[in-house]
């Protein structure tokens, strides 16, 4: 199974930083996922020093091998109450996953995560841990298997109590229950929802039930999804071969999954290998050449301002964009498995005889866009140099 993780966030209105903070990491050799959400005590910068201190702390005790229950004990243990409000200074909720849909999860302090199965959901069977320096403080632990298709969805109380005082949701605000009735309405109409997407619906929601739609708390969601991958391909550049151009575009052709093109000389030397017509579409937007398009591809775009304009786009986190770039980032951002083709051939319509190794500015540019995709998206991607 492939491991589909995204949060979406928001800072209480009228602050200048995240009070929630929500860190994640794909250890591929492991087939392991891990991921943190804390909620830091009030708003503002000392909430966000908060809890990024908790979840890193939390994320680097369980890389360097401690046991998850001896790294949260760890913390809730030492974590202080604040004398004025008698809460902790951070709760936070762990998540330690592998690609076989073995999870362990431990909860302080956040509202209980969501289990669903299609949409239906199940509860999942924990024990307690007590502190032992404060009576009052325990945490959950869960240990269970998941199947190909299950979500889990961890929210701050910002998502829980979004609404409070609010005509119909005066008493609790939104609450577990009326989180799950819309999370059960929004699968039911669209299932196939990514976690990024779904992580969205559940943020903007929040938002929604504040007054003015301006947030009074810091809302944070994060959905993981246990999914068969959805696999792509990307050709950039020309092969190095020129006598080897008929076999790559074949392999590309052949590739089991969606496909892209970047580059403009890359797209005439498939067109002309695989027989095919290939129309540059007429409408420029955001500086950038206009998309084309050929039978069989899913998506064509012009090569090194595209990509450098699409890395800029995964580094902020927009995905937004109506230019070629933005086209670009959605096509990736939709699938789990990248496979990048990447052609070390010179590319004559970008030659420079003054810098004879223009193929370093592409290669440059992809390896940008593995690490973004890799470790700012937890995407598989891999490159095939040709």
């Amino acid at each position: 199974m492939f491991i589909d993780i995204s949060s979406a966030q928001e800072k209480k209105y009228g602050q200048n930083a995240f009070g929630d903070y929500f860190i994640s990491r794909r250890h591929a050799e492991e087939g392991r996922v891990l991921a943190v959400l804390s909620d830091g005590l009030g708003s503002g910068v000392k909430a966000s020093i908060l809890a990024r201190m908790t979840a890193t702390m939390l994320l680097g005790f369980i890389e360097e091998d401690m046991d998850i229950r001896d790294a949260a004990a760890l913390i809730m243990n030492s974590l202080p109450v604040c004398r004025v409000r008698g809460l902790n200074y951070a709760t936070f909720s762990i998540i330690d996953c592998d690609d076989e849909g073995r999870v362990r999860v431990v909860e302080e302090g956040n509202p209980d995560f969501l289990w669903l199965r299609g949409t239906r959901q199940i509860l999942a069977p924990y024990s307690f841990i007590e502190s032992s320096s404060f009576p009052d403080r325990r945490m959950k632990l869960y240990n269970f298997e998941v199947l190909e298709g299950d979500r889990l969805i961890f929210v701050s109380d910002g998502v829980t109590q979004a609404g409070l005082g609010q005509p119909g949701y005066a008493n609790c605000g939104l609450g577990r229950q009326g989180l799950l009735d819309f999370l059960k309405t929004r699968l039911e109409r669209q299932y196939t929802l990514d976690s990024l997407r779904l992580a969205i619906h559940i943020r903007d929601l929040a938002l929604k039930l504040s007054p003015n739609q301006k947030a009074v708390d810091d809302i944070s969601a994060a959905v993981v999804h246990f999914r068969n991958p959805r696999r792509c391909v990307v050709f950039t550049g020309p092969p190095f071969e020129k006598r080897r151009d008929s076999y790559y575009a074949q392999a590309f052709n052949n590739f089991k999954g969606r496909k892209a093109i970047c580059g403009g000389t890359t797209a005439i030397f498939l067109a002309r290998e695989l027989q095919r017509d290939l129309a540059v579409g007429g409408d420029s937007r955001g500086g950038l050449p206009p998309l084309s398009t050929m039978d069989g591809i899913d998506l064509v775009t012009e090569g090194l301002l595209t990509l450098t304009r699409a890395i800029h786009y995964l580094e902020i986190d927009d995905f937004t964009q109506a230019d070629a770039a933005g086209s670009l980032v959605r096509f990736l951002m939709g699938h789990d498995i990248i496979h990048i083709m990447e052609g070390t051939g010179i590319n004559l319509a970008n030659f420079d005889p003054s810098r004879p190794f223009d193929f370093e500015i592409r290669r440059t540019l992809v390896k940008k866009l593995a690490d973004v995709l890799q470790t700012k998206h937890l995407r598989s991607v891999r490159i095939q140099r040709v």
